[in-house]
């Protein structure tokens, strides 16, 4: 299978899920993004690296990357591998002087190492078509915005999905996307996938 390669385009906080946080995979040169619920404490360690920050102590994932540097082991790259009840897998594929390995991983920490390694995110076709979401490109979006809003926003909650047509969630999902809440796009997209079955 083709790998897709992915960047992260952002981290977000629920304000509406206490400790939850969405990291958001955006394919490159695509427009399709791979939002992943994660805990605090792998979104601050995925932070942390991404701003380049020095905590005073190394964190967890620090850890890692200084024991795996020790023993001249390098992270190649991070491949998210599969999805089930949405639970993300992952490898994290090594390599040493003389051999390659592919690692069992949590995504969050898998995505904290491959940012702290400067390594590349991989996932397949098969994973962004069912949790993907595609975002619309800048003209699409800004004719939209002119033509004004068909939908009030949501709080997001299951019932109030529930309650509207598949339309509207697509509309929906575009203007929570746009205000960049990815853990309501997250909702809303499970809806229109459970629908779509």
């Amino acid at each position: 299978m083709k790998k897709i390669e992915l960047e992260i385009v952002a981290l977000s906080h629920s304000i509406t899920q206490t400790h939850s946080y969405a990291v958001v995979l955006g394919e490159v040169n695509g427009l399709r993004r791979l939002p992943i619920v994660i805990g605090g404490f792998e979104a601050q360690a995925i932070a942390v690296a991404l701003e380049k920050m020095q905590p005073s102590r190394p964190l967890t994932h620090d850890l890692m990357k200084n024991f795996m540097n020790a023993f001249n082991i390098e992270l190649h790259e991070v491949v998210i591998t599969d999805l089930q009840e949405g639970i993300f897998y992952s490898k994290l594929v090594c390599t040493s002087d003389n051999d390659t390995i592919e690692i069992d991983s949590r995504t969050s920490d898998a995505l904290a190492l491959a940012v702290r390694f400067g390594c590349p995110v991989y996932t397949y076709e098969n994973i962004l078509d069912s949790a993907g979401i595609l975002m619309e490109d800048t003209a699409s979006a800004r004719k939209r915005r002119e033509g004004g809003s068909a939908v009030e926003q949501s709080s997001g909650d299951k019932e109030d999905l529930k309650s509207l047509s598949l339309e509207a969630l697509n509309k929906l999902l575009n203007e929570v996307l746009e205000q960049e809440d990815y853990i309501k796009a997250i909702a809303i997209r499970d809806e229109i996938n459970s629908r779509n079955r």
